[in-house]
Order: C-alpha cells, then structure tokens, then sequence
C-alpha cells in the first residue's frame, strides 16, 4: 500500500468514525496516526467525555477483534494475562490466555489498579508478547492498546509508573466539547431515537499492517532528526525538569511526524509535522519538579513552552535533492 493509498483509506475511517465521536475530529486524527505508528494511546480526562467511545468505535471500523479490561483495585495480573489451569480429563497443565490476546484492547480506567497489575502489561505492550510459567506467547498482530485514565487528583486513582508511561507512544488529554458540538452530539441522539450508532469496517486487521508499512515510505531529512534531538535534548537540560524525555520519545517523535505527514498526504515529513505531534508524544515522559505541581504548572506546557524556544530547521525537505531518511 502506498501512503496515497494510506492516506485515502485514513480519511475514509476518520469520516465513519465521526458518525459516532462528534467534534472530536483532531483527537480522532491524533489517535489513528498512533496506531499507524505502531504504538498505543492513552486518553487521559475526566469520566464521560467519550474515551471508552472513542476506543470502541475504532475497534468496529478498523474491523479488529476487541476486548475491554475494566481495571479495579482487586484486578489480577492473571486476570489480565491469563493463568495455567489443571484440566481433570488429562491431568495436566493448560494455559487460560487472558483478555489481552487481543488485537486492540482496551485498558478501561487502567489507573484504578494497583502498580502490580499494571506492570502486567508491560511485556504486552512493549514486545507484544506474555511470558507465563516460562513460556513465551506471542499476542494477536497488530496489537493496540487504548488506555483510559483519569487524572490523578480523582478519587481513587493509582499514579502510572514511568515505565509504563514511557510504552505509551502518545497521551491525549480530550476536554470538554465546544456547545456547538455538545448540541450536534444531543440533535444526532435525538434524531436516531436509539443509543447506539452502527459504525462499519472500513478496513481489516492486514489492512492495518499495511498501512503501517507505508509509514516507512514517509521521508525524513537529517535536518528534521536533528530537530527532533534538539527538542528531546531540551526536555533534559529545562530547570523545571526533574526526568527528561527517553531516546524511545525521540522515535516516537519521528514515527508520528510521518503519520502527521500522511494524513496531510504528503511523503515527508516538514518541521510543523514535529510540531502538531510534540507535545501528546512527549509530555507525559517528562517528569517535572515536585513543586511545580503545587504551581499547577503542566508537562504539556512545559514541553509546549521548550517547543518554541527550540529553533526551526529552515531546509525544505520538498526540495528536490534534500537529503532524506526512509525505513
């Protein structure tokens, strides 16, 4: 599949998608050029404003199997990963594969459980794999996560460790809809008299892979990946930053720069690519000081802040003859 041909089925999923998410479309955009990127999505925000939907309305049009995890303080990591169990007809051992082997789950408010269960899912979402009783088993390809959370001041809530957050290749913090919108969404409801919306595939699970592969095709000049170095590199040097973005921020960066670039339908990547995609890749590997938090000062606006005073490689990477990268 070529990133035109990317490109047109993208814009075919984002129009079904929104016959169910309204004024989401941005979000919607930002979501599907993760799962392009090959990485998963947290959706951070207060309950109800359409996370859960926003999850299951790309499982139906991306035509992907589905499994929803509702995480709770007394979940299991064998309830997410699954458990070897006896089996009385043959007297042995029989492995119990858990919700996970999947192809895109969804984590359900995943910061309402404990770390232990949470770190369950750090071999899945990392090598796309479970190791259980020293067997190896491999997930469902593609494999995506969409985790819910809410912020940490709600009731309830356990603070996702670092690790975990790094695996995530993006966060998205969602809001309230505009009243505009929030009337559309109240008129689209009233007119269907019917809560659910009948979404259709566009796609299948290979289709997915394959316009995964085109993200390679996507160019990138060496001016842009100093860019990108520059701007991981800040996060590390800024006062306000106790931990800066890892080198997994950096390939993040990249890799949704191309999938910005091929929703534009482009075949490479320009510096306002890296920029409409910096802060949800990178705010939420950076760890700022203690005392910002009683300022109320965010890790969006710090990294939104490090954006700016980053300078702007001025190369045109359309020129012909640009020195470009390509997988």
């Amino acid at each position: 599949m070529t990133p035109e041909m990317t490109a047109t089925a993208a814009a075919e999923i984002l129009d079904e998608l929104e016959k169910a998410v309204v004024g989401r479309r941005r979000a919607l955009e930002l979501v599907l050029i993760g799962i392009l990127a090959g990485g998963h999505v947290l959706l951070e925000d207060l309950p109800g404003l359409g996370k859960t939907l926003i999850a299951r309305s790309f499982a139906r049009v991306l035509g992907l199997d589905f499994t929803r995890i509702q995480f709770t303080p007394d979940l299991l990591p064998s309830d997410v990963i699954g458990a070897p169990l006896y089996d009385q007809r043959t007297g042995e051992m029989v492995f119990r594969p858990g919700p996970v082997f999947t192809q895109l789950l969804l984590a359900d408010e995943v910061n309402r459980t404990p770390p232990k269960t949470q770190a369950a899912l750090l071999e899945a979402m990392g090598e796309h794999q479970v190791s259980v009783d020293g067997q190896t088993r491999p997930l469902p390809e593609p494999f995506i996560t969409l985790a819910t959370d809410n912020p940490i001041e709600y009731e309830g809530t356990y603070e996702l460790p670092e690790a975990q957050l790094d695996r995530f290749l993006m966060r998205l913090r969602l809001g309230y809809l505009s009243p505009g919108d929030e009337a559309d969404m109240l008129l689209r409801r009233v007119d269907r008299a019917t809560e659910a919306v009948t979404l259709n595939p566009v796609t299948d699970a290979a289709g997915v892979l394959a316009m995964r592969e085109s993200l390679e095709e996507v160019e990138i000049s060496r001016d842009l990946l100093d860019y990108v170095v520059a701007i991981t590199g800040a996060t590390r040097k800024d006062p306000q930053v106790q931990v800066g973005a890892s080198p997994r921020g950096g390939l993040a960066l990249v890799q949704l720069a191309r999938g910005q670039a091929l929703l534009s339908r482009r075949d490479y990547v320009v510096p306002d690519d890296i920029k409409q995609v910096a802060v949800p890749a990178l705010a939420h590997r950076v760890t700022l000081r203690p005392e910002l938090w009683v300022r109320q000062v965010s890790a969006d606006d710090v990294v939104a802040r490090l954006l700016a005073a980053v300078p702007t490689p001025r190369t045109d990477p359309s020129r012909p003859g640009a020195p470009a990268v390509t997988g």
